[in-house]
Parts: structure tokens; C-alpha cells; sequence
């Protein structure tokens, strides 16, 4: 689905961004726009993208030196849409990382159907396995990037709660006991700490509840312990 594909756009002049948010949401993406250097390396640090699409003169942080600091650590495609037409920028851009160099003006069409290009390359490579991805309803758990999804908007959750829901998705049907729990999470003996895992439990159902779950999916069997609401 494409709206699981998440782009960050990086430019500072609000018309052309307007103009390419809207391309983009058209063709079905999920896009943020960022108007600074500083702002996107904020988003960068927030959540995974599956695409950059990067001016260069931009305000704080030039869009070459972002360049550098995703590749860093990512490897998703950066398309660098540019003014600037010198052929070094464009040979050394692409060298420091860039997958693409788009001059300005451009042609919408054109930017559209090489996004649409580098997306399906990256999507085939870089797919998680399927097993690395746990669905229940309308919730979806990544276990090698440990983002959660309501109906595609991201819940931000702690270590611990993400592991306790991993456990839970893993075993939709099976009813865990507090102590289950807790050595299953904490890795350490139980030793009768109910408080512990309620409070997780509780902030959990509410962080899935105010990312729009339709129900708490965490069902508490009395006198037991707790299961998914299956």
C-alpha cells in the first residue's frame, strides 16, 4: 500500500514544496515537508523514510551536508531537485550519496515517474521479511525498525511497551499472567510487582487508544493476567 511509503521532502520555498506535496499525495505517498536543513535532520532523527527528495541551498544545514549525515546510517534513495546546474555539483552530489540530480525548473510528470522509479527498486531490496511483521486488526509492529502503526499513523512507545506488545501480537490467543510478563520483559525473577506491569499495561492501551484504536486491545482476565482482545 503507498501510504506506507513515507517521503521527506526538504525544500525551502513553500511554492514548489506545495506543488510537489501535492504530486506526491496524489500518487498515494505519505509526505512531510521540512524547510530547513535543521527541521528535516529533527524528522530524520524521529522515524525511518523510505525516500528523500532534497534541495541544497537551504536555510541552516546546507543540503549537501545532510546528504552526508544520512548516508551515515541510511540507505534509503535521496534525490537531490535542485537550481543549482554546475555538472561538478551534480558529479559530486551523486558521489557523496545522491541516487538522482534534478535540475529546476522541472517537469512534474518526470519528477513523478522517477520517484515512482526509485521507490519500486528500493521496496524490492529493501523490504522486510514478512515474518518481521506482526498485523492484529488495525495494528501493525515492525520488529526490526520497533515502530508501531494504528492505521497507519506512528504510536510512540518505550522500550518496554513495545516489547509487551510484541509478546502479546506474538501470541494473539494465549493469556499471559503478570508474571509471565514481567520475566518475559524484564528478563529478572517475579517477585510479586503487580504495579509494574499495570502501569505499562495501562499507558500502552491508552497511547494505541489515542492513535485511533477502535477498541483497548489489551483485555484483562480477571484473577489471571492479560491477553489480546481477540
Amino acid at each position: 500500500m503507498r501510504r506506507d511509503i513515507k517521503i521527506l521532502l526538504v525544500e525551502d520555498n513553500s511554492d514548489i514544496s506545495r506543488l510537489l506535496c501535492h504530486m506526491l499525495k496524489d500518487s498515494g505517498y505519505f509526505v512531510k515537508p521540512a524547510y530547513s536543513g535543521t527541521e528535516a535532520l529533527i524528522y530524520l532523527k524521529e522515524q525511518n523514510w523510505d525516500m528523500v527528495l532534497l534541495d541544497l541551498m537551504l536555510p541552516g544545514i546546507s543540503g549537501e551536508e545532510l546528504l552526508v549525515e544520512i548516508r551515515r546510517t541510511r540507505n534509503m534513495p535521496v534525490v537531490i531537485i535542485s537550481a543549482k546546474e554546475d555538472k561538478n555539483i551534480k558529479i559530486q552530489t551523486l558521489r557523496i550519496g545522491a541516487d538522482d540530480f534534478i535540475t529546476k525548473p522541472f517537469d512534474i510528470e518526470e519528477v513523478s515517474a522517477r520517484i515512482d522509479s526509485h521507490i519500486r527498486r528500493y521496496t524490492e531490496f529493501y523490504t522486510v521479511p514478512a515474518q518481521n511483521i506482526l498485523k492484529y486488526k488495525e495494528i501493525s509492529l515492525d520488529k526490526d525498525t520497533r515502530e508501531v502503526f494504528v492505521k497507519g499513523a506512528e504510536v510512540i512507545l518505550t522500550s518496554k511497551e513495545f516489547d509487551i506488545l510484541e509478546l502479546l501480537m506474538s501470541h494473539p490467543k494465549k493469556v499471559f499472567s503478570k508474571a509471565n510478563i514481567f520475566e518475559s520483559i524484564w528478563d529478572s525473577q517475579y517477585l510479586c510487582d503487580d504495579n509494574t506491569v499495570m502501569v505499562h499495561i495501562s499507558n500502552l492501551r491508552n497511547k494505541l487508544l489515542k492513535a485511533g484504536a477502535n477498541t483497548e486491545y489489551i483485555q484483562t482476565i480477571w484473577g489471571i493476567g492479560y491477553k489480546l482482545d481477540v
